[in-house]
């Protein structure tokens, strides 16, 4: 069978096929199980293979490319446009195919195998993050129960507070509240654990790959965001230039603009959260410590201070980091301060 195109509907167990010629007619409409899959493919010529950037995706791709495929993803949102009546797989399908035929469709990279495993260990890590925020809280609004308050912030302090609230003998807590407050210690110290031990593979990526050496020379960015953005665009060149790479995290001014008249507002903040989330606290971080110096990136931060509010001033130093950030990785470059 040739086929010059082919949309792909993944699932976990049935796929859907549509495929189409050089002539855009359709010449496949089939379902196949999961075991069916890369037998069908195999004994196909080689051909373009569309499909949603969505779980096992990347797999997917992966394995058709070994069978010499093109294979491209497509985000899920610029595939709907193209269905046409009611969702189900065949009409899915049908749509993906319509959408990889558009001369001006944006597609997503392929991860390898190695990104995704990194990519996890930051999705846990951020997972082990919120749950030790949910559990420092909880232990803050349970001791203000018994007039046990902290006035300093952070999980160090809370954790403090937790030990001081067990030993206290006369602070009034009864026994099995005192029996509750062991527990949540013993549960905290295992999230302190776990993010150690993630933290320990994070810092092992930083030191083995080159492409975080290099982006970590840049103040404001360290070995979680470092690692972070390989894991996530490799080396970037899926990207024409740095400031669309800084609109793909969401770092630019969202637009409202019709009849020639130009209205621009806060960040877009769309794109990767967690990459935005991290650069940004990169860029805070870089900001309190700026007035205490003198290098060429101080001074126009510091101008900018004057004129700006310090918001506006640590999304704009993000930006920036995210656009040096795309010239390091998509051009093989070493970060040249000022």
């Amino acid at each position: 069978m040739k086929l010059n195109r082919i949309g792909l509907d993944l699932a976990k167990q049935v796929f859907q096929v549509h495929g189409v010629d050089s002539h855009e007619q359709v010449k496949c409409r089939k379902q196949l199980k999961r075991q069916q899959m890369l037998d069908f493919f195999r004994q196909l010529e080689p051909c373009l293979v569309v499909m949603e950037a969505c779980g096992s995706a990347h797999y997917w791709a992966r394995e058709l490319r070994v069978l010499g495929h093109e294979v491209r993803l497509i985000a899920p949102q610029f595939v709907k446009p193209y269905v046409k009546s009611g969702k189900n797989d065949a009409n899915d399908a049908e749509a993906i195919c319509e959408a990889g035929s558009r001369p001006s469709m944006r597609y997503v990279e392929v991860k390898s195998a190695e990104q995704q495993a990194n990519q996890s260990v930051h999705r846990i890590r951020s997972r082990v993050v919120r749950s030790r925020t949910a559990l420092v809280n909880e232990v803050r609004g349970l001791l203000a129960e018994f007039g046990l308050v902290e006035p300093r912030t952070g999980v160090a302090a809370a954790r403090e507070l937790l030990r001081q609230a067990i030993d206290t003998q006369d602070n009034g807590l009864p026994g099995p509240m005192r029996e509750l407050l062991r527990d949540l210690s013993e549960e905290l110290q295992g999230h302190d654990e776990r993010l150690a031990n993630l933290e320990k593979l994070i810092q092992r990526q930083a030191r083995e790959d080159e492409r975080v050496k290099r982006l970590m020379k840049n103040e404001g960015i360290g070995p979680i965001s470092a690692t972070a953005v390989v894991s996530a665009v490799g080396d970037a060149r899926q990207f024409r230039s740095g400031r669309q790479f800084a609109a793909w995290l969401g770092l630019v001014p969202s637009q409202h603009s019709s009849g020639g008249k130009e209205r621009l507002g806060s960040i877009s903040k769309r794109g990767d959260k967690y990459l935005r989330t991290l650069l940004v606290h990169g860029a805070r971080a870089v900001l309190k410590h700026c007035q205490e110096k003198t290098d060429k990136r101080s001074d126009w931060l510091n101008k900018l201070l004057c004129r700006r509010n310090k918001n506006i001033a640590t999304v704009a130093l993000a930006n920036k980091n995210a656009r040096i950030i795309w010239a390091i990785l998509s051009k093989g470059e070493q970060y040249q301060p000022g």
